[in-house]
């Protein structure tokens, strides 16, 4: 055994409103031997994800905010390169939350062995094939309880979960599925990639006019990536007995005072609508099941996917901050090797 090289990202101040490079530290440090238990992994992607801004804040969250001067903890593949633990060989496929870094060891239980698929980049496992895919599934079946033939409405559409809540929306049997982005070109990518029946760049105008117009018939259930005027436009939209699941709420992470909520509340009264929000980590034991329809979907070429990559563990923070500006299609990660 012996010691290694590790360059970590750490978060060294809290932002206040956008992020900036000067919250963030770039960190060498030297790994000691492992211990009895534990393996030494070298990362082959990284992710970088909207939730990563919440847990910049301090305050009361789902899970605790990260530390000041330690590494930013998230999902990360890559493979074993040592190893002191029985059952995990050098070389094996792992998953892990230890986040931010190029290589990186801790206790074998903190790590989860998975088969490397033939001819599947291991960079799938961090998005259509891992959480994102999950997250989606999850949202759409226990949260929103989608029917066959309803109509589903999905903001942030080109992202990561939100490509995936469209093709799964439309797997599962929903006859409609409208999405919103950013930019023309995601919108034509909707289109013609994702199979959306209609979608609009929410820069175009008021979001309540734009999901109107692609929904005139209204909306049975919303996936909630976005908040803000896109909740607005969903309460209006629904239909009575409407569901959200609602995932996350991009367009307020970065607000540096009080964020207004929606004019429309009553409606949630008035037609019978449920909003729910939702964390994965509640509803892990949907993976199984997710796992095994995925696979079938996946082989059967039903499943598409846009990867955003910026190479280079020093260029982490500049991948966070422009997937948080809306410069990525799909997944935005990061190619450590």
């Amino acid at each position: 055994m012996s010691t290694a090289p590790s360059t970590q990202i750490h978060l060294v101040s809290r932002p206040e409103g956008w992020p900036t490079p000067e919250n963030f530290q770039t960190v060498r440090v030297t790994l000691p031997e492992l211990a009895p238990g534990q393996v030494r992994v070298a990362n082959a992607f990284v992710s970088v994800d909207p939730y990563m801004r919440g847990r910049m804040n301090e305050g009361r969250s789902y899970v605790a905010p990260y530390a000041l001067g330690a590494t930013i903890t998230g999902g990360a593949v890559g493979r074993v390169i040592e190893s002191a633990a029985d059952g995990v060989d050098v070389g094996a496929v792992v998953l892990h939350q230890h986040g931010w870094s190029d290589v990186v060891q801790d206790d074998a239980a903190t790590f989860q062995v998975i088969p490397e698929l033939p001819g599947v980049p291991l960079s799938l496992r961090l998005h259509i094939l891992g959480m994102t895919g999950l997250t989606a599934y999850v949202g759409l079946t226990r949260i929103a309880s989608l029917q066959p033939g309803e109509t589903v409405f999905v903001s942030g559409a080109a992202g990561a979960v939100g490509s995936a809540v469209g093709q799964l929306a439309r797997l599962l049997g929903a006859s409609r599925v409208i999405g919103s982005a950013g930019s023309a070109a995601k919108v034509a990518l909707l289109h013609e990639k994702y199979g959306f029946d209609a979608a609009f760049n929410y820069h175009d105008g008021e979001v309540r006019e734009l999901l109107a117009q692609a929904a005139p018939d209204g909306i049975d259930v919303y996936f909630d990536n976005v908040g803000g005027d896109h909740l607005t436009a969903a309460l209006d939209a629904f239909n009575d007995g409407g569901r959200a699941a609602l995932c996350g709420a991009i367009s307020t992470y970065n607000a540096d005072g009080p964020v207004p909520g929606p004019d429309n509340m009553s409606n949630i009264v008035t037609r019978g609508l449920t909003l729910r929000g939702f964390t994965l980590g509640n509803h892990l034991d949907l993976a199984g099941e997710f796992q095994q329809r995925m696979a079938g979907w996946f082989s059967e070429g039903r499943i598409a996917y846009d990867e955003t990559i910026v190479d280079g563990i020093d260029n982490t923070v500049e991948a966070f901050l422009a997937m948080m500006r809306g410069a990525n299609v799909g997944k935005m990660l990061v190619r450590v090797g």
